[in-house]
């Protein structure tokens, strides 16, 4: 029994880490790593209750929001490692790099298979939004994505900036519209309100300005309105 068990946990590791790989996490975050007491605006209880994995099961959209430094990364990871360990497919990308991957893929001639790809992961997790500009055209492709998976597959998406911002976002409000139409249905959000848990030993050396500005009140979330017309959806799908 002995030499059984340790078989057993010898392969279980082994899956572990090979999951791990393929999800690209950039690296390994728990949700026992993360510093609860410097983020008082943070529910603990809750992002407890996430780590059970429901929202995978219903396919729903878990945001992150707030400032850099908060954790939002960090929580993204450890919910993604949680899901590893339970045995659920996870892929991990920064929304430059996946948008970079989508263009690279409609300019090959191969977007519909890249995005069956990206539709096979029982959690996907996209970092980063509004870090970066999306380049145009970014955000058509990022809903035809989102589209995709829509109803169908969990995603966690982290961001820095208030969805009335996502217009600007990815430059287009049309498309900003229809992306929040769908990650707002069946969504969770998390507001992480705080300062930058890198900068807790240097926060005398901000600038005022950007003291000022270490948490994000984004407005309240959109009513969910119905469908758009179909010619409003081809135009977006081709776009």
């Amino acid at each position: 029994d002995i030499l059984l068990n340790e078989e057993l946990s010898l392969r279980e590791n082994r899956r572990i880490k090979a999951a791990l790989r393929m999800a690209r996490l950039p690296i390994i975050k728990t949700l026992d790593g993360y510093d609860f007491s410097f983020q008082p605006s943070l529910d603990r209880n809750r992002i407890l209750a996430l780590a059970s994995l429901d929202f995978i099961n219903r396919a729903e959209v878990v945001h992150l929001l707030g400032p850099p430094g908060t954790g939002k990364s960090h929580i993204a990871t450890a919910l993604a490692v949680e899901a590893v360990k339970a045995g659920k497919s996870v892929y991990f990308i920064p929304l430059a790099d996946l948008i970079a991957a989508l263009a690279k893929a409609e300019r090959e001639g191969t977007l519909r298979e890249r995005i069956r790809f990206l539709c096979r992961s029982s959690l996907l997790v996209v970092d980063e939004i509004g870090y970066l500009p999306v380049t145009p055209g970014g955000g058509n492709l990022f809903f035809q994505l989102v589209n995709a998976r829509y109803e169908k597959g969990a995603m966690i998406l982290t961001s820095n900036r208030g969805f009335a911002e996502w217009g600007d976002v990815f430059g287009d409000p049309v498309v900003a519209t229809a992306l929040l139409d769908r990650l707002l249905h069946h969504a969770v959000v998390i507001q992480i309100e705080g300062s930058s848990y890198r900068m807790r030993q240097h926060a005398d050396l901000l600038p005022e300005h950007a003291r000022a500005a270490s948490s994000i009140n984004p407005p309240p979330l959109p009513k969910r309105r119905g469908r758009p017309p179909a010619k409003e959806k081809l135009d977006l799908h081709h776009g």
